[in-house]
């Protein structure tokens, strides 16, 4: 298959550089947007990188369609989208961008309701998905609804929020009545949607996920599914280190095609569940729409391509034909892992007994920038705090 055409990365980061490196691997040239140009992620050799003024809302929207007629003039790139407000604001303008880019997106009333944690509540309720029981907390005359619930629960904002994100963890696990409403009253004056939703009990390596992408016909054209190993927050953060997880594929394969075609999802997708340690079911947890997921650079080590195979579905073109990996790779990252492996008390190697190898986020033979610059700043941030504490403790510095 001819790889003429760009694909362009809307977000570097972690999840940014997985998907320039899955594109590399199939030969695809790539541009890498990002509003930092000094990001580690952004000195890939899989990407060429490219400065905008804007990840989110109309100045992105203005920023592709610049570009669209500059830099891609003529030549209608595939779009990847790697954040959640990169997808609100495309597919709120996807009438601008529909002839000038080549992306795949649900309808826009679709696309808000399951960005919405009540959103996709409601919908899962509909179709039937298997989903803990959830509340919608706007005000605090809606703490009476609390009572419905079986605690422990899990309280967390209805959707991505800035300010919450300044002030709050991601979410919080809360054992009682009284604690959920103590904590809710002081999110309440920043952010008036807060959903509290059951907990379902079991550590980080009962977190799986199923990764997809869906052609404009809702046919799965690729499918993979992995779980963590460890999250950072453990039990509430994001993915601190995740594998495959082939034992489950089938029927979480399976739920989360239903679950798509019956809602009518088109593109990129995935869903989170979680699996009950006391039942053995597997809950959903919440759907990633529109983008790729954080971790989804598992997928292509394991030989399941999802940004090549969203590539080829977007040019209309075969070629994205998933395969069974030669090894079980397992991603970390490996700060953020180290951290919650101390926090739980875990050696670093427990957890991946199973896997062949363990593949850092960053580092890669054949594209060590990311990790070298990140690792020098490190270092330079490191003797910047120790020659701080030094000239503090000087006996010239006690004179002052």
């Amino acid at each position: 298959m001819r790889v003429d055409t760009p694909a362009v990365i809307v977000g570097a980061g972690l999840n940014g550089l997985g998907v320039a490196r899955s594109l590399a691997r199939a030969g695809v040239p790539a541009w890498l947007l990002d509003t930092d140009e000094r990001r580690a992620e952004m000195r890939t050799r899989a990407a060429r990188p490219l400065k905008v003024e804007a990840l989110h809302g109309d100045a992105l929207v203005d920023a592709l369609v610049h570009l669209a007629s500059t830099r891609f003039a003529g030549q209608r790139p595939v779009l990847l989208l790697t954040q959640e407000e990169s997808v609100r604001a495309v597919s709120h303008q996807r009438e601008r961008l529909s002839a000038l880019y080549r992306f795949s997106l649900p309808p826009v009333a679709l696309v808000d309701a399951l960005q919405h944690k009540q959103g996709f509540q409601r919908l899962a309720e509909q179709l039937g998905g298997p989903i803990p029981a959830l509340v919608h907390i706007r005000k605090l005359e809606d703490l009476s609804a609390l009572d419905r619930l079986q605690f422990p629960v899990v309280v967390k904002p209805g959707e991505r929020h800035a300010e919450y994100s300044k002030q709050f963890k991601k979410a919080y696990r809360v054992e009682h009545v009284a604690e959920a409403c103590e904590l809710i009253r002081r999110i309440l004056p920043v952010m008036d949607d807060v959903v509290v939703q059951e907990w379902t009990e079991g550590p980080d390596s009962s977190i799986y996920f199923c990764l997809q992408y869906l052609d404009r016909q809702g046919l799965v054209t690729a499918s993979f599914t992995g779980r963590k190993v460890r999250s950072w927050p453990p039990q509430v953060g994001g993915t601190a280190s995740c594998m495959p997880a082939p034992e489950a594929h089938d029927v979480l394969s399976a739920l989360t095609t239903r679950f798509f075609q019956q809602a009518g999802v088109t593109g990129m997708a995935g869903m989170e569940y979680k699996r009950d340690v006391r039942s053995g079911e597997f809950r959903m947890v919440e759907p990633t729409i529109g983008r790729t997921d954080y971790q989804a650079e598992v997928a292509t080590l394991n030989g399941v391509n999802l940004p090549y195979a969203a590539y080829c579905a977007e040019l209309g073109q075969p070629g994205a034909h998933s395969s069974r990996a030669g090894r079980s790779l397992a991603w970390r990252m490996r700060s953020e892992d180290e951290q919650s492996a101390a926090a739980q008390q875990q050696s670093i190697g427990q957890g991946f007994e199973t896997v062949d190898r363990v593949c850092d986020a960053l580092w890669r033979w054949n594209d060590p920038m990311p990790y070298l610059i990140q690792a020098m700043r490190r270092i330079r941030g490191a003797l910047k705090t120790r020659s701080a504490k030094w000239m503090s403790g000087s006996p010239a510095a006690r004179s002052k």
